[in-house]
């Protein structure tokens, strides 16, 4: 853990002695038993310092519980001496002030707005929820912290609805088979366009003897239109107004709909984007969508696009070409997806999709191929490979260099 928190956060955050600060190793944060908070937060920021004073009573109360939390300050102030004089009211230790640092944790936890409470596991270094200030808003007395993410068997066990109102009971119905949560609504055009599609790739999986379900979770604002719904559905459903139902959707972080969340048989998620693979796969031949290293830069990567940074090889869009680029990606791209959750670089292939005219653009790239470059839009920065001739090798020492923050970016936007 002490490695993996050093990589984040540097060998030393700072903590109160006094009227000055000093260093403490990072290691000291780990050990069995504790969590680490990672608090997101600025002295400019209104809502920051209304939530402050309640993290602070929080922190004190669990200390006293005996609960072993740390509770690390990453600034997002506007300068250091408005670092230093926002830290000086908090009872915890604080990153440096360094808006690389900062920029990246942000990305690694995809904060986009503070206050941001991240709780890591002080054992393992695994990311507990990200979800940590509405859980202090909720949960003052602490009684359910460190608020560790439930299986989704935990939450979905009881009732279900078939479209004739019949019910079954939902660990019965769902053991042992991939699960499909769609969080969808009457009233959102996008999700009454994608229910049809989704019904017809449903019949044919089960007509194919795959193991599936698909399981319901509306939004609908009145048991009428639940109702009309789900007459148009073929598989099972949460009753309308269940309290399961935002349960399930604090458990995905869900904040937009239609989505579709492809579990395995233990509740573990294989994909966040099934309506994505379920739109460019209307077949279901590669259900049930596990991640590839290597993916084609289509509308479905937008989302990858806009939360993380992504290499990607333009080509000509010519099968030969799709498998050339497949081939040299592929070596680089297997050890940062067998990374897991730490993954920092995620890889593609352009082909003909109009997206890749669009990031072009974008990104202000010339319309030249092979182009191997990576798109950091979260930092807004692009960094291009100056090689003319790409090839394994080329691809790995791109991605050590950026890993290693060797390379030169090309900024979208100037300094603000």
């Amino acid at each position: 853990m002490a490695k993996k928190l050093e990589s984040l956060l540097g060998a030393h955050i700072l903590r109160q002695a006094g009227d000055s600060l000093e260093q403490v190793p990072v290691g000291s944060l780990c050990g069995a038993g504790r969590v680490v908070g990672l608090y997101f937060s600025a002295h400019w920021c209104p809502p920051c310092r209304n939530f402050t004073p309640l993290l602070i009573d929080f922190y004190k109360n669990r200390k006293k519980s005996g609960d072993n939390l740390e509770i690390v300050f990453v600034s997002w102030d506007k300068d250091e001496a408005s670092f230093k004089e926002y830290f000086s009211s908090m009872p915890w230790t604080a990153v440096p002030f360094d808006p690389k640092k900062k920029a990246k944790l942000t990305k690694k936890y995809r904060v986009q707005g503070i206050p941001k409470l991240v709780l890591i596991d002080g054992d393992t270094g695994k990311l507990i929820t990200c979800e940590g200030y509405s859980c202090v808003i909720n949960d003052k007395d602490g009684q359910e912290f460190p608020w560790r993410p439930k299986k989704v068997q935990e939450v979905i066990q009881g009732k279900l609805l078939r479209s004739d109102r019949t019910e079954v009971d939902a660990m019965e119905s769902l053991k042992g088979k991939t699960v499909c949560l769609y969080f969808s609504a009457h009233w959102c055009p996008p999700c009454r366009a994608f229910t049809p599609m989704l019904a017809k790739l449903y019949k044919k999986l089960t007509e194919d003897k795959k193991n599936v379900e698909v399981v319901f979770v509306s939004s609908d604002r009145s048991e009428e239109s639940f109702g009309q719904y789900l007459d148009t559905m073929p598989w099972l459903a949460v009753p309308f107004g269940d309290p399961r139902i935002d349960q399930i959707k604090n458990l995905f972080a869900i904040d937009g709909i239609p989505m579709l969340v492809v579990l395995d048989d233990k509740g573990d998620v294989i994909t966040l984007n099934g309506r994505g693979a379920a739109m460019l796969d209307e077949e279901g031949l590669e259900f049930p969508w596990h991640p590839k290293p290597v993916n084609e830069l289509t509308g479905n990567a937008a989302i990858q696009l806009n939360e993380s940074a992504c290499l990607v090889l333009f080509t000509e869009g010519e099968d030969e070409d799709i498998e050339w680029a497949t081939e040299v990606l592929t070596e680089a791209a297997t050890v940062e997806h067998n990374k897991h959750e730490d993954q920092e670089l995620f890889f593609f292939f352009g082909g003909d999709d109009e997206i890749c005219d669009s990031v072009r653009n974008f990104a202000k790239l010339p319309d030249t191929c092979p182009l191997l470059v990576i798109l950091d839009f979260p930092e807004q920065k692009v960094y291009k490979c100056a090689e003319k001739t790409i090839t394994s090798e080329v691809v790995k020492d791109f991605v050590r260099g950026y890993l290693g923050e060797t390379l030169e970016p090309l900024l979208l936007r100037g300094p603000e």
